[in-house]
Order: structure tokens, then sequence, then C-alpha cells
């Protein structure tokens, strides 16, 4: 195998989840042939049927080993047990390259396998997935983070050749920040999707209609602001130190969800935080707001 450019490989996925069938699908495309896949739930088959129309349906140890390409698409907490008994079951073998998804863990959740002799990565797409069709173009363009073992220059270049294939931009990270890097992404992308929900929610509520409409600009102007100009870009009552316009929003949250109220409080000390430390907000203001919020909370 050349380390600029892949050979044509048999690829096997385990199992045709989101992530799964997409990637299967995009190699596919790319002139890799997906030789098999496992899936057990309703959803599962019917995205291979979709996706991996050609590959054959067989158990996850029987897809590994048609496989020149292992792709392990499960979740974080399933990954080490299945490596586990994929490797007793003696399903792995030299030459072989073993992939798998996971975000949170790098290569040394392959160490079982590794014991026979295949090439260990880790590619994680920082992308979400609906395991869709539309997401096979949806990876051109977006970055995958690539690990291998530290000292394997020939894998760091396999995993980012494969990567490269795909229209995506390979991003080296190591072993040991994986859990961090993981961490970063998951606070953002997850917790952006319950912030948008719990605005529309709270509009709804106000009747207020239709919310997405509504916020969608808006949201879509803030997320690109805060990604071109950093804290630069916060905006709104705590930022400017409006701390009776603090105290209104409060006594509102308070009354239509307490719970999503303990959320604006958390954010809101957040940004106070990050608007003093970036110069926008004197600190005897951030001082003013962090006292509105601890007395909003202990009144309510």
């Amino acid at each position: 195998m050349s380390a600029g450019r892949p050979a044509r490989l048999a690829v096997g996925v385990v199992s045709a989840g989101r992530v799964g069938a997409v990637l299967g699908a995009a190699w596919d495309a790319v002139g890799h042939r997906v030789v098999a896949t496992s899936g057990v739930s309703r959803a599962s088959v019917h995205r291979a049927e979709t996706l991996l129309p050609d590959a054959p349906l067989l158990a996850p140890d029987e897809v590994i080993r048609a496989a020149d390409l292992a792709l392990l698409a499960v979740p974080d907490d399933v990954l080490p047990g299945l490596v586990r008994g994929l490797a007793a079951a003696g399903a792995f073998r030299p030459g072989q390259i073993v992939v798998h998804t996971a975000g949170a863990h790098g290569v040394e959740v392959l160490d079982p396998a590794v014991e026979h002799g295949i090439l260990p990565l880790a590619l994680h797409p920082v992308m979400t997935f609906t395991g869709r069709p539309e997401d096979v173009q949806r990876l051109t363009g977006c970055c995958v983070a690539v690990t291998a073992r530290a000292d394997d220059e020939a894998a760091w270049n396999v995993g980012e050749a494969l990567v490269l294939e795909l229209g995506a931009e390979p991003v080296r990270v190591p072993e040991q920040v994986r859990p961090l890097y993981h961490a970063a992404l998951a606070h953002g992308a997850n917790h952006l999707v319950t912030l948008v929900r719990d605005c529309a929610d709270l509009l709804d509520k106000a009747g207020v209609r239709p919310a997405e409409r509504l916020i969608g600009p808006l949201l879509s102007a803030a997320l690109d602001n805060a990604l071109r100009h950093g804290d630069r870009a916060l905006t709104g009552p705590v930022a400017r130190g409006d701390v009776g316009t603090v105290r209104t929003h409060l006594r509102e949250l308070d009354r239509a969800d307490p719970e999503l109220a303990d959320t604006y409080r958390t954010l809101a000390r957040r940004t106070a935080h990050r608007a003093a430390e970036g110069g926008l907000l004197p600190d005897h203001a951030a001082d003013e707001v962090r006292a509105a919020l601890d007395d909003s909370e202990e009144h309510r």
C-alpha cells in the first residue's frame, strides 16, 4: 500500500448505523468496495439497503474476516467490548486496517486487535450524521480527526490518505487529548442544539410563531460572528452590563420554566466571565451582573 494513496480495499462495516453506513458509502463511491456490513435494528437494515445495497448483512466477526479495511462504527462505550470479543474470536488478521469512529477514544482501545498484526486507526468526522444519502456529500470539506500510534508515521499517512479520498480535511489529534477533544465538540454541538430548542420552545410558549423562522437568521449570524470574531461577538444584556434586563429575564424564566432559568444563570455567569476577560465588560459591571444572578437565585 502506498502511504500517499490507499490501494483499492475490501471494506467491512460494523455496523450500518448513521456513521458507518455513510462512511462505507463514501469510500465505496471513490473506488473501494464494501463487501459486508452488520445490522440488527430495523433502521440499520434500512440504511444498509439504501446506502450499501450490494453488501450482504453478516455477523460482525464475518464482516471483519471479509475486509481489508474494517470499520468499527459503534458507540464509544460499546467499542472496547466489541474489539475484545472480535479479537477473542480470531476475526482479525495481520495486515488489516482497522478503523474506529468513536470520538472519545484513540487507538489504544484497538490493542487487542493490534496483537493480531492489524494497523490501528481512529477517524472521527467532525460532523453530525442523519444516516441519509445527503450525508455522503456533506463529508466533502468537513474535518476528520486522525489518530494513530505516535511512532507510526506510515499509519498517520494512511489515515490521512483515507480521509483525503473523501474530500475531507484530516486533522491530527494525539492519543492523549482525544477525550478533551471530544468533550469540546460535544459541548459545542450537542448543547447548541439544546440551547436552540429551548429558545424555540420559549417563543412557542409565548405564542410567538413561527419560532424557527424568527430565530434562524439571528442564530446563524451569532454563530458566524462567534467563529469570525471570537469574544468580540458577545452582545446582549449580560455583555453590556444591563442588570435590570437580566433581572427581568430571570423573573420571566422562573415563571415559565425554572429549570431553564437555572441554565440561563449558568450561561450568563460564563458570558460575564468571557466578556470581562475580553475587555468588553468592566469588572464592576461584571460583578453587578453576578450579584443579580446570585440574588435572583436566592429569592426565586
